[in-house]
């Protein structure tokens, strides 16, 4: 499938859109600029790949508005080279965002079927990251402390171990709560301590902890 100038323009008129709903990061809105949402998408959704929707992409998953991840993406305050834990890979998009901001992305998928399926598919439109199939409960501790961490999934309560993994003065944003969550900004101000600020209701599927891999 191509890039045409047509998806090109749709992608401008997408930024534009963003930025009305207050996104202002050049970084964040340049990556939305930049990456071909409509190949992420099953053939049906195509059409309405530019709009500010999500859509199921498999496995009981979808991918995110792109305000959702543009908001995400924009409270992480990214500075190119930082190393960021992306937990839930799901269609990839939310990691290309992060590449193209330029972070180095070590991103968990525990649905077996999407991670071979966006593994694949991500080099094959010029991105490439480090891929790991787990439990996104528990993190990537041997790579451990990350400058920022996102959650892109909703989780009940915030997950110790990924605290742990965070570097002091980094950040982690995590969209907390159960059928609808609240998103979070958690920043380290010190070993052991924690900064909490709150953004509003956003829904999101869940964050699965201890099932079985690939079910």
């Amino acid at each position: 499938m191509n890039d045409t100038y047509r998806h090109k323009g749709l992608r401008r008129q997408l930024s534009l859109l963003l930025k009305g709903k207050g996104i202002f990061d050049v970084d964040v809105l340049r990556a939305i600029e930049t990456i071909p949402r409509h190949l992420f998408l099953n053939s049906s959704f195509i059409e309405h790949a530019y709009e500010d929707k999500a859509f199921p992409i498999g496995a009981g998953q979808t991918i995110s508005r792109p305000h959702t991840v543009a908001f995400q993406s924009e409270l992480l305050e990214l500075k190119k080279g930082e190393k960021v834990l992306e937990i839930g890979t799901g269609s990839g998009y939310q990691t290309c965002v992060l590449l193209e901001m330029g972070a180095k992305v070590y991103t968990i998928e525990r649905q077996k079927e999407l991670f071979d399926k966006t593994k694949k598919f991500l080099p094959t439109i010029g991105y490439d990251t480090k891929f790991y199939y787990g439990d996104g409960y528990n993190g990537l501790p041997v790579f451990a402390p990350f400058d920022k961490i996102l959650i892109t999934a909703g989780a009940p309560e915030i997950p110790k171990a990924l605290l742990d993994q965070l570097k002091v003065g980094g950040k982690m944003v995590i969209p907390i709560g159960d059928k609808v969550q609240i998103m979070t900004l958690i920043e380290k101000v010190a070993d052991k301590r924690f900064e909490t600020t709150e953004f509003g209701e956003f829904k999101f599927v869940p964050l699965l902890e201890n099932k079985e891999w690939g079910d």
